[in-house]
């Protein structure tokens, strides 16, 4: 079920080479390149964000599997999620993992840089459908025009403010299609917008 506070510390292993190739709980191949995970609880398939509490690595991983079945550890991630958190050698290390949400159809991961903001999506790219319609993205909404304006800027020329009742929203958009709008919305998730929604136009 869906459990949108989930926020927990505690033990992450990994898995690669033996399950390489077999099908996932949602009924994916597991791809140990990927970044994916299993986790016993949490909605398939979905997002979470995955923070080494060693070295402050932080990605979004795709879990789309069911584990890890060793009693205190929260979260079994591939190999190349195990990489990309520096977690390869010692086999477990303790992370914070935070639900983001449920995951597009196809792909969902993502490694958070701290040191630059990840890149403008090439979905973005596509022509917006007429004024009104379609899908939006919903980044944020905020009460100071300024800190609206401010995620604007920093989301690129898709995305623009409206004022509704003194609350300032920044909208991502619009796309034709939920699925492209679905892609977009877990990409303004990875660059630090946890709590974007999907709208529609009408």
């Amino acid at each position: 079920k869906e459990q949108p506070d989930y926020d927990e510390v505690g033990l992450a292993s990994w898995y690669g080479d033996a399950f390489n190739g077999r099908p996932t709980s949602t009924g994916e191949r597991f791809d140990m390149r990927q970044l994916t995970a299993a986790h016993k609880t949490l909605p398939l398939p979905g997002l979470v964000e995955v923070t080494n509490l060693e070295n402050g690595r932080r990605i979004v991983v795709r879990v789309n599997d069911r584990g890890p079945f060793v009693d205190g550890r929260i979260i079994d991630l591939s190999r190349g999620a195990a990489q990309e958190l520096d977690l390869l050698r010692q086999g477990v290390g303790r992370v914070r993992v935070r639900y983001l949400g449920r995951a597009p159809r196809l792909g969902g991961g993502a490694a958070l840089r701290a040191e630059a903001a990840a890149p403008a999506p090439s979905t973005w790219a596509e022509a917006p459908v007429g004024a009104g319609g379609g899908f939006w993205v919903q980044a944020g909404a905020f009460r100071d025009q300024n800190s609206a304006r401010r995620t604007a800027r920093r989301l690129g020329e898709r995305a623009t403010v409206d004022e509704t009742g003194g609350l300032y929203r920044v909208l991502v958009g619009p796309w034709g299609d939920a699925n492209a709008a679905e892609t977009a919305r877990q990409a303004v998730v990875a660059r630090g917008y946890a709590d974007a929604l999907l709208i529609s136009g009408g």
